[in-house]
């Protein structure tokens, strides 16, 4: 087995950068020499990895908003793949981002360099096809929730349950007082978290809103503190400019520091996907906004793309509905404000939800990165 292996790498997101990063570590504690290149964001970098390009190029959400940018990801495809078959990396690993890094590595497979596909597409509930393209573009899938390996199973493909990292990350019971110091909060009030997203598309839906829930809640809530987690400067210039349109005051915008903006709130707005989970494992009340751009929703339900009964990761794991899902004309400003106005109004609710999360989050507590390094050193020594 080579002792300074080349390890590729393509992370299309935050939550990405965030598996990538946590991944990387554990890899470098098996394979100190080894080399890490690719796609990925400012935690990647941080790690050490070679960043050829930045994971913002290939952050975006929806069919058409995918489609309107078609050109420049599939020349961005071929130009990687290019470097990778000249490289010749030891195992290339795709973490999420499907439907740019399943293509990427069928094309590898065939020319013989070992692939890992992290974090399982949603093929139990979105899209069942792609499980064939699955088969035929990774050697190995890693899992992070403990229904999906079952799944593949019947497919024939391999795959290992490793958990979620940021359920090893998260103390479930964060320190609150704490959290409001440290963003200048009164320690007494009440705290309304927004979480627009970190796709640029679901920003500008979800601004607008999020925001109106904001001016509605402070109708009978005057004193309520409001905080905004930017996931980068891009998305930080979106909202504040729906913010400024808006005429709402007082709203702190945080760049870089979710897991404290969501500690510190006693509830949560957030769009759908990886902050839902965040938010279950910081253990606080939420409620999830999903919108698609109209013409992508209608396509997917007409097409019966979507197979699943819930949306949010929370009511997903749980397999009932813990948390209010508002989605597309659902998910508006007075809708938002009514769901998070019933968890602020409801101390026992609160209770009987975060000890539901405490025990979703014992479920997903598994040293997820260490067995994700563990199942890649495996491959890489067969």
């Amino acid at each position: 087995m080579n002792a300074k292996p080349i390890i590729a790498l393509v992370a299309g997101e935050t939550s990405g950068d965030q598996l990538g990063a946590a991944l990387i570590a554990k890899l470098k504690l098996q394979y100190p020499q080894a080399r890490f290149v690719g796609i990925g964001g400012e935690q990647m970098r941080t790690t050490g990895m070679e960043c050829w390009w930045d994971s913002s190029e290939l952050a975006l959400f929806g069919l058409f908003e995918v489609a309107a940018h078609l050109p420049r990801l599939l020349k961005l495809r071929r130009e990687l793949q290019q470097r990778l078959l000249a490289l010749r990396p030891d195992v290339f690993i795709g973490i999420d981002a499907p439907d740019f890094n399943l293509g990427l590595e069928i094309k590898l497979k065939s020319r013989g360099i070992r692939t890992v596909h992290y974090v399982s597409p949603t093929v139990w509930a979105w899209r069942p096809g792609r499980v064939k393209k699955i088969a035929n573009a990774a050697d190995l899938v890693l899992c992070l929730f403990p229904f999906e390996p079952a799944f593949y199973a019947g497919h024939g493909v391999k795959a290992v349950y490793v958990g979620h990292p940021m359920a090893d990350q998260i103390t479930n019971r964060p320190d609150v007082a704490a959290a409001r110091h440290e963003l200048g909060l009164n320690a007494d009030g009440e705290v309304l978290a927004l979480l627009p997203g970190s796709r640029m598309s679901e920003v500008s839906r979800l601004s607008k809103p999020m925001l109106a829930a904001v001016g509605i809640l402070r109708q009978s809530r005057p004193e309520l503190q409001v905080l905004a987690a930017m996931a980068n400067d891009r998305v930080l210039a979106t909202f504040a400019s729906h913010l400024v349109n808006s005429g709402i005051q007082r709203v702190q915008l945080i760049r870089g520091r979710p897991r404290s903006v969501i500690a510190a709130a006693d509830v949560v707005l957030c769009a759908s996907g990886t902050a839902t989970l965040e938010t279950l494992l910081i253990n606080r009340p939420m409620v999830m906004a999903y919108k698609l751009a109209p013409a992508t929703y209608h396509l997917a339900k007409n097409l019966r793309l979507i197979k699943r009964q819930f949306f949010a990761l929370p009511n997903i794991l749980a397999k009932e509905a813990l948390i209010p899902e508002l989605i597309q004309q659902e998910a508006t400003g007075s809708r938002l404000a009514e769901s998070a106005s019933a968890w602020l109004d409801n101390a026992a609710a609160v209770n009987s939800l975060q000890l539901r999360f405490d025990m979703l989050h014992e479920e997903l507590r598994c040293d997820a990165s260490s067995r994700a390094a563990a199942a890649v050193s495996e491959l890489l020594r067969g």
